[in-house]
């Protein structure tokens, strides 16, 4: 039985992955003995390090502001919110109640990324800035995905069962492989955006875009007047 975990120790679970995923950069931690958890999840944990190494390969292949591995990997929020998510990703698989949810909460207090648990992220993610980026339950993400600060990809609406509770279905988007969305775009709704898409920011997207797109707003009309 999965008691309720206590954020120290929540902490130290991160602090022992960081040191197993990337010991150059990390001291040593023990993992927190008085946390118990399956041991299908530590049999996962070769899994978990090799999609956070793609992670971070991704952010030194598209941010031309990276001056070297170490960077991303002590600084970057990605690397942090990976870390939390991809962990919290293998536990919610496994049945893990609560700590999933926390974990990944953990990691939007502190950089803003907000990504539920449940949500199914392929290799190679990179969230430049990252800041206010919202990912949902049911959203499917493929690889070598790039997204901006501010994006969501959100539900457009519930449904609700014969009580009035909304119901838990499909209902965040589908990101094929290479997909680019840019600052503070709304994809809402289970729509599917085709690979090698590329969406510009400031949209409102409600529907299916269709492989090798490229979609823009129109330029609003900007006046300047004198103040006086």
């Amino acid at each position: 039985m999965i008691h309720v975990p206590t954020i120290g120790q929540l902490k130290q679970l991160i602090a022992h992955l960081q040191a197993v995923v990337f010991p150059e950069y990390y001291p040593l931690t023990a993992a927190p003995q008085t946390l118990e958890l399956p041991d299908a999840f530590w049999a996962e944990v070769p899994s978990i390090s090799r999609l956070i190494h793609t992670d971070v390969d991704a952010v030194l292949h598209n941010d031309p502001a990276v001056s070297d591995l170490g960077e991303v990997i002590l600084s970057y929020p990605l690397t942090f919110a990976m870390m939390h998510y991809r962990t919290a990703h293998v536990l919610y698989n496994l049945g893990v109640p609560r700590i999933p949810r926390m974990l990944t909460e953990l990691a939007h207090s502190r950089t803003g990324i907000d990504i539920h648990p449940a949500a199914q992220i392929g290799d190679h993610f990179c969230i430049d800035h990252g800041t206010g980026v919202v990912i949902g339950e049911t959203a499917i993400i493929g690889s070598h995905v790039v997204l901006y600060q501010g994006v969501t990809l959100g539900a457009k609406s519930f449904e609700y069962d014969e009580e009035g509770l909304p119901m838990n279905v499909p209902r965040h988007p589908i990101l094929e492989d290479h997909v680019t969305v840019y600052s503070n775009t709304s994809i809402l709704g289970r729509v599917r955006i085709g690979h090698d898409t590329i969406i510009g920011g400031n949209i409102w997207l409600t529907l299916d875009i269709p492989a090798n797109s490229l979609v823009l707003q129109s330029n609003p009309e900007i006046r300047i007047k004198n103040k006086v």
